[in-house]
């Protein structure tokens, strides 16, 4: 059964129009995930009404490469205490591009020995979803126990970050991605801290927000229904499918800027799913779709 928890910031126990307004939209998106063989987790905010949707909201979702965010915040946050720059150069080595992840600075260069600044490995990990990044990234923080103890720092606990891109490909161990996990509520509470400036200082955020409206991968998630132009700052995860045809997770997260300057936050979380990879992104553009239609209209 799906768990949907409304917040009406100031509204609780009285109707009115915008709760009727609230509550048609939570029947648009369970009409949308309706008979989907799949979890879905969603959470939205909209930074002007401050109205607030969360379906599944304390399920853990594994969240694959969206953790990518929760570690480029890690690398900020050193980089905001003078412990790194962002136009320090990082040596990479031949061993540090992993065989077997996707890779586009691996593509580049594929026999390593080379130094790039600090600021382009962060483009590669979360524009364009790079496992070696990344995992260079962990070893230089000291491991995702490093990143998941800031992230909690923060107050987030309902979030889990334990192992690396190269641990969650190795040996086909189908399991090991379940150990990196978030809620959609948990989710929301740091997209929302991102937002508000409370992470990272302005010169840092403005760096990742850029980042992530460059993001190059799941261009048929959150964008895919959008008004041309739309901007949207977001960051995907995405699983394999085992032998059972079972994906493990098809995910994206970030921000749709609405025409009248507000931000929308949204994530949305299609786990453990025996649809094809086709239908699970199309469940993330129809939701985000439908929000957007929503807080259009309501503003």
């Amino acid at each position: 059964m799906v768990k949907i928890s409304l917040l009406f910031i100031g509204l609780l126990n009285i109707v009115s129009p915008v709760y009727a307004q609230i509550a048609q939209l939570q029947t648009n998106i369970e009409q949308i995930i309706k008979n989907k063989k799949a979890t879905v987790g969603v959470s939205i905010y909209e930074s002007g009404s401050r109205q607030t949707l969360i379906i599944n909201g304390d399920k853990h979702m594994p969240m694959q490469s969206v953790y990518k965010f929760h570690l480029a915040l890690a690398v900020l946050n050193e980089v905001d205490k003078g412990r790194l720059k962002l136009s320090q150069k990082m040596h990479v080595r031949k061993s540090d591009i992993i065989p077997g992840l996707h890779s586009p600075m691996g593509e580049v260069y594929p026999n390593g020995e080379v130094d790039l600044p600090l600021s382009d490995i962060i483009r590669y990990m979360v524009a364009d979803s790079d496992g070696s990044a990344c995992d260079y990234l962990f070893r230089l923080l000291g491991g995702p126990k490093q990143v998941d103890a800031f992230i909690h720092q923060l107050g987030i606990r309902d979030v889990a970050i334990r192992d690396t891109e190269e641990m969650m490909q190795a040996n086909g161990n189908w399991d090991v991605q379940y150990t990196n996990w978030t809620t959609p509520s948990a989710m929301l509470r740091l997209l929302k801290l991102f937002y508000q400036g409370k992470i990272l200082s302005a010169s840092s955020h403005d760096f990742l927000w850029k980042v992530m409206v460059g993001t190059t991968t799941g261009q048929d998630r959150l964008k895919k229904l959008l008004t041309a132009g739309t901007v949207v700052a977001h960051k995907t995860g995405t699983s394999g499918t085992n032998k059972n045809g079972l994906t493990g997770a098809v995910n994206d997260v970030g921000y749709i800027v609405l025409p009248n300057g507000k931000y929308l936050i949204i994530s949305v979380f299609v786990t453990n799913s025996t649809e094809t990879i086709q239908t699970n992104e199309q469940i993330i553009a129809d939701i985000a779709k439908s929000a957007y239609n929503h807080f259009v209209r309501s503003n």
